[in-house]
Protein backbone atom coordinates (compact mmCIF):
# COMPACT_ATOMS: atom_id res chain seq x y z
CA UNK A 1 0.00 0.00 0.00
CA UNK A 2 3.16 2.44 0.86
CA UNK A 3 3.34 2.11 -3.16
CA UNK A 4 0.31 4.77 -3.71
CA UNK A 5 1.81 7.30 -1.39
CA UNK A 6 3.07 9.67 -4.10
CA UNK A 7 -0.72 8.87 -6.21
CA UNK A 8 -2.40 9.14 -3.07
CA UNK A 9 -1.27 12.63 -2.34
CA UNK A 10 -2.05 13.68 -5.56
CA UNK A 11 -4.89 11.66 -5.54
CA UNK A 12 -6.08 13.90 -2.29
CA UNK A 13 -4.99 17.19 -4.41
CA UNK A 14 -7.93 16.51 -6.53
CA UNK A 15 -10.31 15.92 -4.41
CA UNK A 16 -9.59 19.10 -2.57
CA UNK A 17 -9.50 21.40 -5.65
CA UNK A 18 -11.19 19.60 -8.44
CA UNK A 19 -14.88 19.96 -6.93
CA UNK A 20 -14.73 23.67 -7.47
CA UNK A 21 -15.36 23.13 -10.94
CA UNK A 22 -18.74 21.43 -10.78
CA UNK A 23 -19.48 23.48 -7.26
CA UNK A 24 -18.67 26.62 -8.42
CA UNK A 25 -18.46 26.59 -12.29
CA UNK A 26 -15.09 27.84 -12.41
CA UNK A 27 -14.42 26.76 -16.02
CA UNK A 28 -10.91 25.96 -16.00
CA UNK A 29 -11.25 22.10 -17.45
CA UNK A 30 -13.70 23.85 -20.21
CA UNK A 31 -10.59 25.81 -20.90
CA UNK A 32 -8.23 23.14 -21.04
CA UNK A 33 -5.75 24.51 -23.50
CA UNK A 34 -5.42 27.70 -22.27
CA UNK A 35 -4.39 26.63 -18.66
CA UNK A 36 -2.04 23.62 -20.23
CA UNK A 37 -0.33 26.93 -22.61
CA UNK A 38 -0.12 28.28 -18.99
CA UNK A 39 1.62 25.39 -17.17
CA UNK A 40 3.85 23.63 -19.96
CA UNK A 41 6.50 26.32 -19.41
CA UNK A 42 6.44 26.01 -16.26
CA UNK A 43 6.48 22.03 -15.89
CA UNK A 44 9.62 22.09 -18.90
CA UNK A 45 11.64 23.73 -16.53
CA UNK A 46 10.98 22.25 -13.37
CA UNK A 47 11.24 18.67 -15.32
CA UNK A 48 14.81 19.13 -16.45
CA UNK A 49 15.56 20.51 -13.12
CA UNK A 50 14.46 17.51 -11.81
CA UNK A 51 16.17 15.61 -14.60
CA UNK A 52 19.35 17.12 -13.79
CA UNK A 53 19.01 16.91 -9.58
CA UNK A 54 18.63 13.21 -10.17
CA UNK A 55 21.44 12.78 -12.50
CA UNK A 56 23.73 14.85 -10.26
CA UNK A 57 22.43 12.80 -6.99
CA UNK A 58 20.77 15.68 -5.63
CA UNK A 59 17.14 14.62 -5.76
CA UNK A 60 15.25 11.09 -5.53
CA UNK A 61 12.38 8.94 -4.97
CA UNK A 62 11.72 6.62 -2.49
CA UNK A 63 11.10 3.76 -4.54
CA UNK A 64 8.67 2.37 -1.84
CA UNK A 65 6.24 5.01 -2.73
CA UNK A 66 6.06 5.16 -6.05
CA UNK A 67 4.49 2.95 -8.76
CA UNK A 68 7.98 2.04 -10.35
CA UNK A 69 6.79 3.62 -13.46
CA UNK A 70 9.28 6.21 -15.16
CA UNK A 71 9.19 8.59 -18.04
CA UNK A 72 11.84 10.33 -19.93
CA UNK A 73 15.36 11.40 -17.77
CA UNK A 74 14.10 8.65 -15.59
CA UNK A 75 11.32 11.05 -13.87
CA UNK A 76 8.66 8.84 -12.39
CA UNK A 77 5.40 9.42 -13.71
CA UNK A 78 3.81 10.84 -10.31
CA UNK A 79 6.66 13.27 -10.88
CA UNK A 80 4.88 14.21 -14.09
CA UNK A 81 1.76 13.81 -12.90
CA UNK A 82 2.43 16.28 -9.76
CA UNK A 83 3.60 19.08 -12.50
CA UNK A 84 0.38 18.66 -14.96
CA UNK A 85 -2.47 18.26 -11.30
CA UNK A 86 -0.56 20.83 -8.66
CA UNK A 87 -0.98 23.81 -11.14
CA UNK A 88 -4.46 22.70 -12.56
CA UNK A 89 -5.55 22.52 -8.54
CA UNK A 90 -3.80 25.86 -8.08
CA UNK A 91 -5.89 27.95 -11.26
CA UNK A 92 -9.25 26.05 -10.00
CA UNK A 93 -8.28 27.31 -6.27
CA UNK A 94 -7.95 30.90 -7.69
CA UNK A 95 -10.77 30.97 -10.25
CA UNK A 96 -12.96 30.18 -7.18
CA UNK A 97 -11.76 32.96 -5.02
CA UNK A 98 -12.66 35.49 -8.37
CA UNK A 99 -16.01 33.32 -8.58
CA UNK A 100 -16.66 34.19 -5.02
CA UNK A 101 -15.07 37.28 -5.20
CA UNK A 102 -16.36 39.33 -7.95
CA UNK A 103 -14.16 42.03 -7.33
CA UNK A 104 -10.93 40.10 -6.44
CA UNK A 105 -9.53 40.36 -10.37
CA UNK A 106 -6.38 38.60 -11.55
CA UNK A 107 -5.52 38.87 -14.74
CA UNK A 108 -8.22 39.40 -17.70
CA UNK A 109 -12.02 38.77 -16.60
CA UNK A 110 -12.35 36.47 -19.89
CA UNK A 111 -15.17 33.87 -19.07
Amino acid sequence: MLKFGYLAMLGFTIVGSFWLEIALKVRVLARIKRALLSIAPVSIFFIIWDAYAIRKGHWKFDHSQILGIFGPFDIPLEEYLFFLIVPLAAIMTIEAVRRVKKYWVVGDTER
